[in-house]
């Protein structure tokens, strides 16, 4: 696709949304008052890797890019565990991990915690329409308590017709000599996953697509009453899937590799051994990428992206035709992050990297004083159920360790002294890591009382998280500091097993 056929083509893309956007300025206000609505998006693997966030590779999504400047864009939002179960269960109900006891794929946070009130859950209980379209909680493990439509088995992520894009295989460097930990149980294994799906026509048949008519479906027929819709979509996760509309809209010789790429996971000079596993678990399983491999999947990975953006647009679309923005609150989040490349890795899992755990956050709350501005604190995704709470004025319910983010949505540069923490674990039982980002700092700690080893960072001076400052003595108090609110989140996940 040249140049200008692709300015065209997301040319009108915006366009569509912006002239039905200008449709609902002509609908009639209602008579009285009505509960805000909530349309709840999330996306699966998905790192910040948006056109509003300064895509690295350039990710075209006008859709998402037109949301953001409509709402307030959290630029440091931070998922709790980078892993599916464990951090849906953690923002659905507003517990850290460490207080859920979900640090596994396998665990339904109901059955741990039966009377806990999920989001949907809290708003179905309150009078509202919930109806599920796609993936909002894990897999097999939706909340049967949560939804009056649309709950139950959930679609799978992989492709669904269209055909396999055989990559440019070269010799394959051999694999690391060195002992590989046993892979967990519940980090799924997908052999051949780093390979990338042509999905015939539009996707027509993938469930994503699917998700985007179901949420349509609901948006017409709830659009009288008050509704929290959570539409979710499957992709970026593996393998990469999309049109080839999506794919032309990259040229894979424009795409520059990160300066710490590397074969298969490598633990570079200054990081400790334990912040890398040796086996990714996405893409790449159990052999090492060629540098045209990898550009190639990363060209799957955003055309993914591009296609989730295509579907998400439609369903605004929607909303907009049905004059339902000015009364519409809209979050867009993904699940965790993504590392394509950064130190050898190619999945989530295991992740304590900025990559894999900062997500974007997209909220648009009609009114807010805030909207069209980015917010620079640090958040965490686990705020966001309190925030939709006090959005919509829902009775709180206790035990909720998130905090409203309403203050920031309204003023994005308010005062906001709160760190966010991101947890991992090897076996489903305890912790092989804690991670904590505050304003200035990333640092994250390994093992019991750090005996693995810690990096610290400067997200500023070094983005891609090149130089570990854990042993230089001039942030020795610094390091003390964070060491000791790591070791106090971890401390949580004990006393909450006692």
């Amino acid at each position: 696709m040249s140049k200008l056929s692709r300015r065209k083509f997301l040319g009108q893309m915006v366009g569509a949304a912006a002239a039905a956007s200008l449709a609902r300025g002509a609908a009639a206000s209602p008579a009285t008052p009505r509960k805000r609505n909530v349309l709840f998006f999330m996306s699966d693997d998905m790192r910040v890797e948006l056109g509003c966030y300064a895509s690295m590779f350039d990710a075209q999504t006008p859709n998402l890019d037109a949301l953001a400047k409509s709402g307030v864009r959290f630029d440091r939002n931070y998922c709790q565990f980078p892993l599916c179960n464990p951090s849906r269960a953690s923002l659905m109900t507003s517990r850290r991990p460490t207080i859920t006891g979900v640090l596994g794929n396998r665990v339904n946070f109901r059955d741990l915690h039966p009377d806990w009130v999920s989001l949907p859950q809290l708003f179905k209980d309150n009078g509202y329409v919930t109806a599920r379209a796609g993936k909002i909680f894990h897999g097999g493990l939706d909340d049967s308590m949560a939804w009056t439509v649309g709950g139950g088995v959930l679609e799978g992520s992989g492709g669904a017709g269209g055909h396999t894009l055989v990559l440019p295989r070269g010799a394959t460097p051999p694999m690391p000599d060195y002992d590989l930990p046993p892979m967990p149980l519940d980090v799924q294994q997908a052999p051949n996953s780093d390979r990338i799906v042509v999905l015939d026509g539009r996707g027509e048949g993938h469930p994503d697509y699917n998700t985007v008519g179901t949420a349509i479906q609901y948006l017409r027929q709830y659009k009288d009453q008050p509704f929290f819709i959570g539409c979710g979509f499957v992709k970026p996760h593996s393998p990469p899937c999309a049109p080839q509309s999506m794919l032309d809209l990259y040229d894979v010789s424009k795409i520059n590799l990160t300066p710490d790429f590397a074969p298969w996971p490598v633990v570079p000079p200054g990081i400790p051994s334990a912040a890398i596993r040796k086996l990714n678990a996405d893409l790449f399983i159990g052999r090492g990428a060629t540098e045209a491999e990898a550009k190639e999947v990363i060209r799957g990975y955003i055309a993914s992206i591009s296609w989730t953006d295509w579907n998400l647009g439609h369903v605004l679309a929607e909303l907009d035709r049905l004059g339902l923005r000015d009364n519409t609150i809209i979050v867009f989040v993904a699940d965790h992050g993504y590392q394509l490349g950064e130190k050898g890795k190619w999945s989530k899992a295991g992740s304590l990297f900025e990559m894999g755990t900062r997500v974007p956050l997209l909220m648009v709350a009609p009114g807010a004083k805030g909207n069209g501005q980015a917010c620079l604190r640090t958040v965490e995704s686990l705020d966001i159920y309190p925030t939709l709470v006090e959005l919509c004025g829902l009775p709180k319910p206790a035990g909720l360790e998130g905090v409203s983010l309403a203050p920031l949505l309204n003023d994005p540069s308010s005062k906001w002294e709160r760190p966010a923490y991101s947890v991992w674990s090897e076996d489903g039982r305890t912790l092989h890591g804690v991670a904590v980002r505050t304003a200035q700092w990333r640092y994250a700690e390994f093992g019991p009382a750090g005996k693995n080893g810690a990096m610290l960072f400067d997200p500023v001076k070094d983005p891609l998280e090149m130089k570990n400052l854990a042993d230089d003595p001039a942030h020795k108090s610094v390091c003390a500091e964070l060491s000791a609110l790591t070791r106090q989140y971890a401390a949580s996940l004990d006393a909450n097993s006692a």
